[in-house]
């Protein structure tokens, strides 16, 4: 799998918390293993962003991601909160 991190993910990314920061980056690494992870929550994204997944950080922190040809490569598009990404 490769994974790129689209300018506004790292914008994102870099406004958030150390804490939150920590958490995207253990959400990353289980992505990496097992993108279909439950604890993961990842379900396809419908109206203007149909075509697009998400995944939960937390409760309510969430990525939201492109892949292509079956999680070959994934492209992170933005992270932070569910009013913020969505």
């Amino acid at each position: 799998m490769i994974i790129r991190l689209h300018k506004k993910f790292d914008k994102s990314y870099k406004k958030l918390s150390s804490k939150l920061k920590q958490k995207v980056d253990f959400t990353m690494i289980n992505f990496r293993r097992n993108p279909h992870d439950i604890l993961l929550r990842n379900h396809p994204l419908s109206g203007k962003m149909n075509g697009k997944r998400a995944i939960s950080v937390t409760g309510n922190i969430r990525i939201i991601f492109e892949e292509y040809d079956n999680y070959v490569l994934v492209i992170m598009l933005d992270v932070g909160t569910h009013g913020q990404v969505y």
